[in-house]
């Protein structure tokens, strides 16, 4: 591992411990999302989180966050948001009801390297608006990935992620306070990824650099405000909102979707990107 301007550069056997962490993270947000259904409670889903990170003996990158920057320690090692509740939900005794839009956020720490990722889906059949903006976030995630290589910028990767959101007829507002970020030894590290921008800006993608990229997008303003609890981001118009974010390696040789069960082979695949997995 070398740093370079502040910037976390892995070689490949750290990108491989990296891989451990974030099939984990992929594959307990699965299990969430398909342990969730109407009656369950976003606590009972925190704490099947907790059962299985306990079974992979892993550390939560979430639980305790905070105390370090003067907020109250995060209690739990999921952020699970519902509806018009943007990021960093505390799971509690919320009961899931038909038709609700969820945001599950995770993060894993397998032997001092992390991985982060985030989905969103419904509980049951949503209205067509909350499915078409659940979709929304989840390709302008992946556009935004795949405008990302080494030898180009930050803002490649943020400009994409903006043009594919404003692509649609319906405004969706793009939440500009909460952005992607490095990964890798720590959950957040330089250089942060917004979700809007120009092109060729930004931090030069270098490689072995992990970036996790999570659009957060809402069906009506962007303007978001934190609840009592320090820590809940909601809309400040009370229109719902979607949240997906994928940990990404960057290579000379392509890609690599560290916390996707395929690697992101599909969607690069799809999209002529060179898909790049290490032993994967």
């Amino acid at each position: 591992m070398t740093r370079l301007r502040g910037l976390e550069r892995k070689r490949p056997g750290q990108l491989l411990q990296m891989r451990k962490a974030g099939l984990l993270v992929g594959r307990v947000l699965a299990a969430l999302a398909e342990h969730a259904a109407p009656g369950v409670t976003t606590g009972e889903l925190d704490r099947l989180a907790r059962e299985l990170l306990a079974e992979a003996k892993a550390a939560s990158s979430f639980l305790g966050y905070g105390a370090a920057f003067g907020l109250p320690p995060y209690p739990a090692v999921t952020c699970i948001s519902v509806n018009d509740e943007i990021v960093h939900g505390i799971p509690g005794e919320r009961v899931l009801a038909a038709g609700d839009l969820v945001s599950v956020d995770f993060g894993a720490s397998v032997d001092g390297w992390h991985g982060d990722s985030a989905r969103t889906f419904g509980i049951g059949d949503l209205a067509p608006e909350a499915a078409a903006l659940c979709e929304t976030t989840r390709v302008a995630m992946w556009d935004g990935i795949a405008a990302g290589r080494v030898g180009g910028r930050v803002g490649d990767i943020s400009h994409a992620i903006e043009a594919s959101i404003d692509a649609h007829v319906h405004q969706y507002g793009i939440v500009a306070e909460y952005t992607g970020h490095g990964i890798g030894t720590a959950m957040h590290q330089p250089p942060d990824v917004p979700n809007y921008g120009r092109a060729g800006r930004g931090e030069r993608i270098l490689d072995g650099v992990c970036l996790a990229i999570e659009p957060m997008v809402t069906l009506g303003s962007a303007d978001a405000a934190t609840l009592a609890d320090e820590w809940t981001v909601v809309t400040r118009d009370r229109s719902w909102a979607a949240h997906w974010e994928h940990t990404v390696a960057f290579t000379g040789a392509g890609l690599w979707v560290l916390t996707a069960e395929d690697g992101g082979e599909a969607e690069l695949t799809a999209r002529g990107i060179p898909f790049a997995p290490l032993g994967d």
